[in-house]
């Protein structure tokens, strides 16, 4: 979650996603360095075909790109750094972390953001973020079962109920 405190006092809290596992969002005490209400990253985007089809969703900007594609950077409107590359920005949020150390925010949150900070606000980055596999990337260790018990309209009973 990130905070937008005035006078010490929340006034708005939001869902986020942070950086995912080998590009861990940086914990410590920050200040808004800069604001760029349409900022696109220079270093990650995605890779399109000369169609326009996308070819590689996830794409770091020295990937190659074949000829006719060309690389297209990723939109991180609302953009707030706050020490290196990282910032606070709109994006996506998938419900784990998922950046390469940015803040995602939802886009009415990131406005929200935008409009109650200036450049020397300070910020602070705790927590931590899981080192094994984040819900929704993983798939189960046991697979659906179905049969006469376990057809998909009765739900399974109460563990365990496995072999």
């Amino acid at each position: 979650m990130a905070y937008l405190l005035q006078n010490g006092r929340p006034v708005l809290a939001s869902p986020i996603s942070s950086g995912r596992y080998g590009h861990l969002t940086k914990n410590g005490a920050f200040k808004i360095l800069e604001k760029e209400r349409t900022h696109y990253s220079s270093m990650y985007g995605k890779i399109v075909d000369a169609r326009g089809n996308t070819i590689v969703a996830d794409a770091d900007a020295d990937m190659r790109v074949p000829p006719g594609g060309k690389f297209i950077p990723a939109p991180m409107h609302y953009f707030m750094r706050f020490t290196g590359a990282d910032g606070m920005h709109a994006g996506y949020l998938p419900g784990y972390p998922a950046s390469h150390g940015c803040v995602r925010m939802p886009p009415e949150n990131a406005i929200a953001f935008f409009n109650s900070v200036s450049v020397g606000t300070p910020v602070t980055v705790f927590g931590r973020t899981p080192t094994g596999r984040y819900l929704g990337q993983s798939q189960s260790r046991f697979p659906p079962r179905f049969g006469p018990q376990f057809g998909p309209r009765f739900a399974p009973p109460p563990p365990p109920w496995w072999p």
